[in-house]
C-alpha cells in the first residue's frame, strides 16, 4: 500500500525506515487474507501514544486505521480479533475508534508527521472506554522490552516512568489484566 494510501506522508523524512514500513507492512486495509494471517500482531495500546518510538507510532495509526475499517464493515480481515472487543462492546464503537485515532493523530502533529486527518471518521458521539491498572502495566512491560531492542535512545527516555498514562480515550481504575489480553 503507498504511503498516502495509509493516511501517512513526510514521516518517512524523520527515520528512512518508516519509508519501507508506511509503504506495506502486511497489514493492508485492502489484503485480507494477510491480515487474517498477522492477527496476532495487532495492538491497539492502552498507553498514551506519546511513549511509542517513530516506528511504533507509525504501525499504531496503521492498526487504528485498520481497526476503524473492521468496525465499519469495511475489511473482513481482523474481525475477531480481541483487542476490538473494548471498542464493540463500546455503546458506539465508531465513535471510540473515531476519538481514539484522533488522539494517535495528535501525538503525530507534536512530533511533526503528517498522518492523513481526513482518514479519520467523523465521530458524533464522546466517547471514553475504561482500562485496568493491571492491563496498563501489562502493556508498559512489553513496550519496554520492545524498545529496549528497537530503540534503547526511546528506552532510556521512558525507563524510569513508574506509572505510564493511559491514551487519553482510557478512563483507568484499579483491576487486573484485561481478560481480551491474550
Amino acid at each position: 500500500m503507498p504511503a498516502d494510501e495509509a493516511g501517512i506522508s513526510g514521516v518517512a523524512e524523520q527515520d528512512t525506515r518508516l519509508g519501507e514500513l508506511a509503504a506495506g507492512d502486511g497489514n493492508d486495509l485492502h489484503a485480507p487474507a494477510r491480515a487474517s494471517s498477522c492477527v496476532a500482531n495487532m495492538r491497539l495500546w492502552s498507553l498514551h501514544p506519546k511513549y511509542l518510538d517513530s516506528r511504533g507510532l507509525v504501525a499504531l495509526w496503521r492498526e487504528s486505521l485498520l481497526a476503524q475499517a473492521v468496525l465499519r464493515d469495511e475489511t473482513i480481515g481482523y474481525r475477531k480479533h480481541p483487542q476490538l472487543e473494548r471498542f464493540r462492546n463500546h455503546p458506539t464503537p465508531l465513535a471510540a475508534i473515531s476519538r481514539y485515532l484522533q488522539a494517535v493523530h495528535g501525538e503525530s502533529v507534536l512530533r511533526g508527521y503528517t498522518f492523513d486527518r481526513s482518514r479519520i471518521k467523523r465521530a458524533t458521539a464522546l466517547a471514553s472506554l475504561t482500562v485496568t491498572t493491571g492491563q496498563l502495566q501489562h502493556e508498559w512491560a512489553h513496550l519496554m522490552n520492545k524498545l529496549q531492542a528497537r530503540s534503547p535512545a526511546h528506552y532510556r527516555k521512558w525507563r524510569e516512568t513508574s506509572e505510564p498514562e493511559a491514551h487519553p480515550l482510557f478512563r483507568v481504575r484499579p483491576g487486573p489484566t484485561e481478560s481480551w489480553e491474550r
